[in-house]
């Protein structure tokens, strides 16, 4: 008789429908936690026991079990945050960590990221974030790394080019001179007294180590012609020019002469010569000047240097609207200078080049890319944050902590750039949450409670049939 055979097969139901409760009551355990993927099941039957019947040999379950179990990798919906280290995947895709102490790779779609104490991206459990140095055209450095915050100073980089865009009046009278306008210079009185020239604009630039410095413009109108003569200077007391501490010339950089259109007030032409320091006493003397050279924009440029050491001085160019295009041609600018009539001011100033600055903050971009964010307003690239992808995301296995570890069922990862090779981009400021459904947990907990009292009422109606037969004799 098959009444025991019953009994098992009331056992095998409710053994699979345990461990399927199991499998929902994690998923509901875990609708909160971040990038958690949620598991789902199948059932199948057992080998079928063959039975003799009138009509021939027949078939009879044995009963069921657990036939799969396979995470759900669906994108999970985005939380945003307040903290830029908060990274979700959007698309396939997972951060690669290494454990601490050890070479061990470890992936996850938990992106909740801080910075330690050393400096190292983690996650709440200490695993590294790997990811690719870069230089400072954004390009990757090497092979993938831990991404390790050590760049805390931004160093300072030396003025290279000052743009002053102005406008000189063109009913001024200008100032008669006895040589020109660099001839009036006296460095130990401070430069040129104000009543022997019409406007001036200053623009402040850096030295190698990051100190400022100001470089200042004097203009004169010539009382003759549509032209200005113009000085390039900077304080006397910070000139540190071989032979000029001290002297008359010291603090004149460069001199020239702009020319205006009669008719448009643009400029038509425009020279400049640099003091090359011959005669430090006699900044009139025209063997101290010589033709000022262009750099690759065109711009002329001069030479300071307020340090005073081996390989200190600078060369700047001077952008005052115009630039040289190579065959003595003169090419404006949609923003020049001019000369109208109206009175003289400056329309534009600014100088590259910046001090040292200190780390504010890393902001990090879609394609991965992290980001230093220095007090000295300079975006410097640091790492690339890596991805990692499977050919079999079902072979991953699970290790806690909302990490997987490649197995030989998964493959090798494929690690790559966010947004190349299907990895999927970076959100920033945001956290993957988990893509468990509740209400289709409650509905699976509705069933599998369902089918495991069904199968309790086997073993109960199977055992009250075998006390029925035990009680035939009596």
């Amino acid at each position: 008789m098959a009444l025991s055979s019953a009994l098992f097969s009331g056992i095998s139901g409710l053994s699979s429908l345990g461990n399927a409760m199991q499998i929902i009551g994690d998923n509901i355990a875990n609708v909160n936690t971040v990038g958690f993927k949620g598991s789902s099941f199948t059932f199948q039957d057992l080998l079928s026991q063959s039975i003799t019947t009138q009509s021939g040999t027949s078939q009879v379950g044995r009963g069921t079990a657990l036939g799969d179990v396979s995470a759900s990798f669906e994108q999970g919906s985005f939380e945003s945050t307040g903290n830029t280290t908060d990274l979700a995947i959007g698309g396939e895709g997972f951060f690669s960590l290494r454990e601490a102490g050890s070479n061990s790779l470890y992936y996850s779609r938990a992106g909740n990221f801080r910075f330690d104490n050393d400096g190292y991206l983690t996650n709440p459990e200490g695993y590294v974030v790997q990811g690719w140095r870069l230089d400072d055209q954004g390009q990757d450095i090497g092979s993938m790394t831990d991404v390790l915050l050590d760049s805390f100073t931004s160093n300072p980089d030396a003025s290279t080019k000052v743009s002053v865009i102005t406008n000189l009046n063109s009913d001024a009278t200008g100032h008669a001179h006895a040589v020109d306008l660099a001839g009036e210079w006296d460095g130990t009185t401070g430069g040129i007294n104000p009543d022997k020239y019409e406007y001036q604009s200053t623009v402040k630039v850096y030295d190698s180590l990051g100190s400022t410095h100001d470089i200042t413009i004097l203009f004169d109108k010539d009382p003759s012609a549509s032209s200005w003569q113009y000085v390039v200077s900077c304080n006397p007391n910070e000139d540190a020019r071989t032979g000029s501490p001290g002297t008359v010339s010291s603090g004149l950089l460069a001199k020239g002469t702009i020319t205006f259109s009669d008719s448009s007030g643009t400029i038509s032409d425009l020279n400049m010569s640099t003091f090359n320091g011959t005669d430090w006493a006699d900044p009139s003397n025209a063997a101290n000047w010589t033709a000022a050279t262009s750099d690759s924009g065109g711009f002329p440029q001069f030479t300071a240097d307020f340090l005073g050491g081996v390989g200190t001085s600078m060369n700047v160019g001077l952008d005052i609207g115009t630039h040289n295009d190579g065959t003595g041609t003169w090419v404006n600018a949609a923003l020049t200078t001019t000369q109208y009539a109206r009175s003289s001011s400056t329309v534009f100033q600014s100088a590259n080049g910046y001090g040292a600055g200190d780390l504010n903050g890393v902001d990090v971009n879609v394609d991965g890319t992290m980001t230093g964010v220095y007090s000295n307003g300079q975006l410097i690239p640091l790492y690339r944050v890596a991805l990692a992808k499977f050919q079999n995301v079902q072979g991953l296995h699970k290790e806690g902590s909302s990490l997987y570890r490649e197995t030989r069922e998964s493959g090798d990862a494929i690690t790559g750039a966010p947004g190349s090779n299907g990895l999927g981009s970076i959100s920033p400021n945001s956290l993957e949450q988990s893509n468990v459904d509740i209400a289709n947990e409650f509905v699976k907990m509705i069933t599998t409670q369902r089918g495991f009292q069904a199968n309790s009422k086997i073993i109960t109606v199977t055992d009250q049939m075998l006390a029925d037969l035990i009680n035939l004799k009596r």
